[in-house]
């Protein structure tokens, strides 16, 4: 019988040093691999965090802006304590409450 596997979402990306502060900086992801078809290609790459993978890419056509996505979280307080210590200056969560 046919089964179904883990899906990856692929996220699109439009400037790498942004995208590492906010995934690894940030959220605390870390970069599993980069991919490029040539030195000047556009970077694909996978970021990890327990059992999340996302794939980033900067390729055009890829995880279009404001594409949603859930990530179920086990301890939801936790994490947005851990996020809130970073104090990071795009994300003001102070605000939201859980």
């Amino acid at each position: 019988m046919p089964r179904l596997g883990a899906v990856t979402p692929i996220l699109r990306i439009f400037d790498i040093a942004k995208a590492r502060e906010f995934y690894v900086g940030f959220l605390g992801f870390e970069v599993q691999w980069e991919h490029r078809f040539a030195d000047d290609a556009p970077l694909y790459m996978a970021v990890g965090r327990d059992g999340c993978v996302l794939h980033l890419s900067e390729h055009h056509g890829d995880g279009a802006p404001g594409i949603a996505l859930r990530i179920e979280v086990e301890d939801i307080t936790a994490l947005h304590g851990e996020l809130i210590g970073k104090n990071y200056r795009f994300a003001r969560l102070e605000r939201f409450i859980f």
